[in-house]
């Protein structure tokens, strides 16, 4: 069948109609689809703040649990901190004093009891100069000392004061003052505890508190500190009470108390010159505990007052080995670094090494002074000038000469003179060393019995050689010969005069027993090759010299004398290098560039031996400087 088609005007005009309905349909869709589209973006910009909100919202809870951990954690470190530091705490707490309530109303009131308890406290460690270190003390509270005033409430200093009374170890010091009616004369009764100790309690007039309360304070430190008070009472010329606590605990059981009690009682011997008591006990004192640096010094430091060199030298070479560890944690730090120096300056003058010598002297005098070295760097500077003399140079002597401060008392005042006599001694300045005997004498005698250990080992030995340096030999007779034999500087001052008096056989006889005496060291075989050399021996004077260079690598002299022996045997270029050597360690030295001088003339070299003429006489044109014998 055949459908019928419309006509042309009717297609056209469906068409048209077809076309605006198709537009109208087609904004309307493009119109929903903008829409949609723009309700889409709105929808997704909502979603992005509403991510962005969440994510600072996560950041915000995340930061605040954060802060809650690092609060938490910040308040376990505290508590553990305060256990930590509570469980260490060694501490002394004065508690205030019970008093009377006349005593409160006049403003002594129990909290400044306690004050005055801590101020004579603090005084008494002040006074106590000891070499040992405080950590080594059982009941050691150091500078800790506090007055705890009652608080109200509950704290964080309460809790604090809480975890130390069960975790720590202070010392609480307790006590009562009270009017005595069992003793209506005496007034006033002071009773003071320490922990749960029975207490102790003294008793005077109103009038007398202060005082009480400073026996008080003693008896605290007496039985909170007993070896620190031990050697309080020592410092106060208390010996007695001393030794009664050194004993106590001797008889204890604590290694490091019996061997500081060892120590303190040996101080006590040295002080009064019994220089084999302190021996006995110091030998004591390392049996019990062989580390304690100060045992080996103290035997060496009494050895150089008995001037015995090798003895010195062995115990000093004793302690320098424990030193070699690096510290000694019984002694003070502080005192530790500077004995340390010390005994490097000592060893060094012992061998004749006097510019490592006056180095480590000076460095000495800027270091910091422990509790067992107070005042020592007045001595130090006293002893720079015999090390500058050592050395043969003026003008060292001459700079710490002039930078001395005054001796304004008798024992600085006795160093003083005794440095200036040993300077004397070795520049050949002989009214220098005689000049000050007298005092130096009468002065030694009334400090007695250690007075006469000086007089008899270090005085008399000089006051011999300088009245034999100004020609009076019965004089230097008269002392020298009455000083003991077992004295290194008495054998070669003996030998030394002998010399003087050209006495060539007494002076073998005693350069002999010198060396015998202190072989170890290079004074007594070059004080031979001076002797040997000055009688024309030239021979014998090089092996002296030799072996003293031998025993003392860096001491000039028998350097000096070895090159004068081989000029006089006609070997003056062989002396030229012992010269040049001897200019390393006494570069300022007038009589070795001279004899320098002398070896080159010999030698035909004038120029350079102008220069080292003028170098001598640049250094001292007058005076003919001697040896360190």
């Amino acid at each position: 069948m055949t459908v019928a088609q419309p006509a042309p005007a009717e297609t056209l005009a469906l068409a048209a109609a077809s076309r605006e309905r198709a537009d109208a349909f087609l904004k309307e869709q493009t119109e929903l689809t903008r829409l949609a589209i723009e309700r889409e973006q709105r929808e997704e910009r909502l979603r992005g703040w509403q991510q962005v909100v969440e994510h600072l919202s996560g950041l915000m809870k995340l930061a605040f649990e954060a802060v809650v951990a690092i609060v938490v954690v910040g308040i376990g470190i505290a508590l553990a901190t305060a256990v930590w530091n509570a469980g260490r705490d060694k501490g002394l707490v004065i508690e205030a004093f019970s008093v009377p309530p006349d005593l409160a109303a006049k403003g002594l009131t129990g909290e400044v009891v306690a004050g005055k308890v801590l101020d004579r406290l603090t005084m008494l460690q002040v006074q106590t100069q000891s070499n040992r270190a405080p950590s080594s003390y059982v009941n050691n509270w150091g500078n800790d000392i506090k007055v705890q005033i009652p608080e109200t409430g509950v704290s964080i200093g309460q809790f604090y004061q809480y975890l130390v009374r069960w975790l720590g170890h202070e010392t609480h010091i307790s006590g009562d003052i009270y009017r005595d009616g069992a003793n209506p004369g005496s007034g006033l009764a002071v009773t003071s505890r320490v922990g749960g100790d029975n207490s102790e309690t003294l008793h005077g007039a109103d009038d007398k508190l202060d005082d009480l309360i400073t026996r008080a304070a003693e008896s605290v430190y007496r039985r909170t500190q007993p070896y620190r008070f031990a050697v309080y009472l020592d410092n106060q010329k208390r010996p007695k009470e001393a030794q009664a606590i050194y004993r106590v605990l001797i008889a204890g059981n604590n290694v490091d108390d019996r061997a500081w009690a060892y120590i303190g009682l040996s101080s006590e011997r040295s002080r009064i010159g019994d220089m084999a008591g302190a021996a006995v006990l110091l030998g004591r004192a390392i049996a019990t505990k062989p580390g304690i640096l100060l045992s080996y010094e103290n035997l060496a430091n009494n050895a150089g007052t008995l001037q015995r060199d090798e003895e010195q030298l062995r115990w000093l070479n004793r302690a320098m080995a424990i030193e070699a560890r690096g510290s000694d944690p019984s002694m003070d730090a502080d005192d530790f670094a500077l004995n340390v120096v010390q005994d490097r300056g000592t060893l060094a003058g012992l061998l004749g090494d006097f510019q490592a010598e006056l180095q480590f002297n000076r460095q000495s005098q800027v270091l910091p002074a422990g509790n067992g070295n107070v005042g020592n760097t007045a001595n130090q500077r006293n002893g720079e000038l015999a090390t500058c003399a050592a050395l043969h140079d003026r003008a060292c002597f001459d700079a710490a000469s002039a930078t001395l401060p005054p001796a304004d008392n008798e024992l600085l005042q006795l160093n003083r003179y005794a440095s200036l006599q040993l300077t004397g001694s070795l520049f050949g300045d002989w009214d220098a060393v005689v000049k000050p005997g007298d005092f130096m004498m009468a002065t030694l005698k009334k400090l007695a019995p250690l007075g006469q250990t000086f007089l008899e080992r270090g005085e008399s030995p000089l006051l011999a050689v300088g009245y034999a340096g100004k020609g009076d030999f019965a004089r230097a007779h008269a002392i020298i010969d009455g000083t003991p034999l077992d004295c290194s500087i008495c054998l070669r001052t003996r030998g030394r005069i002998a010399t003087m008096e050209r006495d060539w056989k007494a002076a073998d006889h005693w350069y002999a027993l010198a060396v015998a005496d202190a072989p170890s060291t290079p004074f007594a075989a070059n004080g031979w090759g001076e002797s040997l050399l000055r009688r024309g021996d030239f021979a014998g004077a090089m092996v002296k010299f030799a072996q003293a260079h031998r025993l003392g690598p860096r001491f000039a002299d028998p350097l000096e004398g070895w090159g004068e022996a081989l000029i006089a045997t006609n070997r003056a270029d062989l002396a030229l290098a012992r010269f040049e050597e001897a200019a390393r360690y006494a570069p300022n030295w007038e009589r070795l560039h001279a004899q320098w001088s002398r070896a080159l003339l010999y030698l035909g070299r004038k120029d350079e031996a102008a220069v080292q003429m003028n170098i001598a006489m640049s250094l001292d044109p007058v005076v003919q400087s001697g040896r360190a014998q």
